[in-house]
């Protein structure tokens, strides 16, 4: 039975399929381009990834990859997780989405590295590029990781004070919050912008054998990503700005929904 989508409504099945055809080309042209190695004697590896130069084959895993991290974030991003609050903010959807392509950047990570621990220590073959890959994807993963902890509000909060005072207070320590988090958003992007435009325009590069522009896309990654990060503070707080008041205390921690699955495991052994 498929399950209800959450913000794609009439959308959900066209890029539910969207996301099923990409898979199955990127599928395809990987396949193709083992066969084209061991049977025609084409060369098609990262470097070729890196800098297509014309290869078309390069250029369609590229592209087919692109649009499976598209189409299966917007797809994943329908879909509410059980302790997932649901997205009410005017941000907190592109955040979401966002959050979804983090978590698919951990599992290419986990393949990657076990791509190499296998060439690596059975075929005694490693990878000039497997390192610096897992470093690439896992800076941008951090990043966006505090994008999606911002939306979910899942930051560490300390609220034995803010939780004795009247809403009006509480109301004003929030924008306070979110005033500072955009003036270090403002000021971090003012000293480092001449410095990530510099590496991005002459497209800094690591300055290995792979040579991934590293410096380029992070630190650019580091300014967009981060104002992002402010886009969605104010997104919460528009949000939350009506909500009655909360309480907290040491229960909230306390996930009822995997203690049951602990104790139906449990069960299960017994």
């Amino acid at each position: 039975m498929e399950q209800e989508g959450v913000w794609l409504g009439a959308l959900r099945k066209p890029v539910k399929w969207a996301m099923y055809v990409s898979l199955a080309v990127l599928a395809a042209s990987y396949l193709w381009v083992i066969f084209a190695d061991l049977a025609l004697g084409w060369n098609i590896g990262m470097q070729e990834m890196l800098r297509p130069d014309g290869n078309l084959s390069a250029y369609l895993i590229l592209w087919s990859f692109f649009c499976s991290v598209l189409f299966s974030s917007f797809y994943l991003s329908d879909n509410i997780g059980v302790i997932e609050p649901r997205p009410d903010g005017f941000f907190d959807w592109f955040s979401l989405i966002l959050g979804r392509v983090g978590m698919i950047a951990i599992v290419f990570v986990v393949l990657v590295m076990i791509y190499e621990v296998v060439a690596r220590y059975v075929f005694e073959k490693p990878t000039l590029w497997a390192n610096e890959l897992s470093l690439w994807v896992a800076g941008f993963t951090f990043l966006l990781a505090g994008l999606y902890a911002m939306q979910q509000r899942s930051h560490i909060r300390i609220y034995i004070i803010y939780d004795i005072l009247p809403r009006w207070a509480q109301k004003t320590s929030d924008i306070i919050s979110v005033f500072l988090i955009w003036c270090f958003t403002i000021a971090l992007v003012w000293g480092g912008y001449n410095e990530a435009s510099a590496k991005l325009l002459r497209w800094e590069k690591f300055g290995t054998a792979w040579d991934p522009p590293l410096p380029a896309t992070l630190k650019t990654g580091i300014l967009v990503i981060i104002s992002l990060v402010a886009i969605q503070a104010l997104s919460n707080l528009i949000a939350d700005w009506n909500k009655a008041p909360e309480h907290h205390s040491p229960a909230d921690e306390i996930d009822d929904v995997e203690i049951e699955n602990i104790r139906s495991t449990l069960g299960e052994k017994n």
